[in-house]
């Protein structure tokens, strides 16, 4: 199951996971993006789709040659699988790549596997050192009749009451955060538990959900409430405790504008020409510029607006005080360039090349590995099928 170069004795063209076999029971988002990470780190991944496919395969559009972009996003370097898991031969065809599998990760409802002898105990029985990662929305104990989807966890944790004008009513966040918080979470946890399963033997369950990634994740917010008592509001784009840190108007738009300490808001006040405000007592420190923010931020406005985002974003920077631009996507990704981080790579041959964005981790010894373009569906099924109905060895 490995192509020519992960064969050769090279290991730096194996990636670091080299010789894992992950057997991909996960769709949508979370699970697809875990399973990618893993993937470009050297692992072989199956990915066991329905006969109708991964659901992301039809959320279009934006597309590229009829395909999905938000299925291409997550599915390189795997191999699709198509098994209808009622059928009593794909059920079986399942339960044997789970039994030659290091890793099942699957995120149906919690219990829905059971049924085609694909939950946990059952897995363990075939093969004892597996590690299962289970990913829901709400854990194991819920209302299975809870679906998992990231904007009903984003409205459940609280992340919308946060997101949005003070005044105006409750947004989203632009990107299914707690789907992608949860897919790294996911991959933790199995590296977690593949390296307790080499100091042991023993492999192990283990279990994520949207929720408590998100709880986690909203880190200050959810603490000062669990903590401090203190039930956050929606403050638009401001911060609860610190200021400035957030978007100023300047002459042709807005900039973003940070003081994370005392020293950086000296500097800034030194930029724009405003020496006595670090020495003023309601603006000395943190608290006392947080605290009176409204009288701060039209003194600061006043001279921001004179100055343009691109002559503030170099001679800020220079100065040592944080801000950027409010880039578009595009922007964003030529930016990346710009700063060598070659964010794009393309994946596959020819007509199957598809441009996609770089793994986020490098690796001095083992990097990331781009072998295969996003599967279509069940396009290696006849390679999977015979190698799964073969004896073992």
């Amino acid at each position: 199951m490995e192509d020519e170069t992960a064969r050769s004795g090279d290991s730096s063209a194996r990636g670091p996971l080299h010789g894992l076999l992950v057997a991909d029971f996960s769709r949508i988002l979370a699970g697809p993006y875990a399973t990618m990470l893993l993937a470009d780190m050297g692992a072989e991944v199956i990915k066991v789709e329905s006969p109708g496919g991964d659901d992301t395969r039809t959320w279009l559009p934006p597309v590229r040659d009829e395909v999905s972009t938000y299925y291409l996003a997550v599915n390189r370097n795997k191999r699709s699988l198509a098994l209808d898991l009622k059928d009593g031969n794909d059920a079986a065809l399942a339960c044997e790549l789970a039994a030659r599998a290091d890793v099942v990760i699957e995120n149906f409802k919690p219990g829905g596997l059971a049924r085609f002898g694909l939950d946990y105990d059952a897995v363990r029985d075939l093969n004892p050192g597996v590690v299962y990662a289970s990913i829901s929305g709400f854990g194991s104990r819920a209302d299975t009749a809870l679906p998992g989807y990231d904007l009903m966890v984003q409205a459940i944790s609280g992340l919308m009451s946060l997101t949005g004008d003070p005044d105006g009513p409750p947004y989203r966040a632009g990107i299914s955060v707690f789907d992608v918080m949860t897919g790294m979470h996911a991959t933790i946890g199995i590296l977690a538990a593949l390296h307790h399963r080499d100091l042991t033997g023993t492999g192990q369950r283990l279990e994520v959900n949207l929720l408590s990634s998100a709880l986690s994740g909203l880190v200050n917010h959810s603490s000062a409430y669990v903590a401090g008592g203190d039930v956050p509001r929606r403050m638009g784009n401001a911060h609860p405790s610190l200021f400035p840190y957030e978007p100023l108007p300047v002459a042709d738009g807005e900039l973003i504008v940070i003081a994370g300490n005392d020293g950086q808001f000296a500097r800034l006040c030194e930029v724009l020409g405003l020496p006595d405000l670090p020495g003023d007592p309601r603006f000395a420190r943190n608290q006392d510029r947080t605290a009176h923010r409204e009288q701060l931020r039209p003194l600061l406005v006043e001279r921001l607006a004179e100055r343009t985002k691109k002559d503030l974003f170099h001679e800020l920077l220079a100065a040592g005080v944080p801000c950027a631009p409010i880039n578009t996507i595009d922007e964003g990704v030529a930016f990346a360039e710009e700063v060598g981080l070659d964010p794009v790579v393309v994946v596959g041959e020819g007509d199957a090349a598809v441009p996609t964005v770089r793994h986020p981790i490098s690796f001095s010894a083992t990097p990331p590995r781009y072998r295969l373009p996003p599967p279509g569906l069940d396009e290696h099924g006849a390679e999977l099928r015979a190698w799964l109905t073969a004896p073992r060895g």
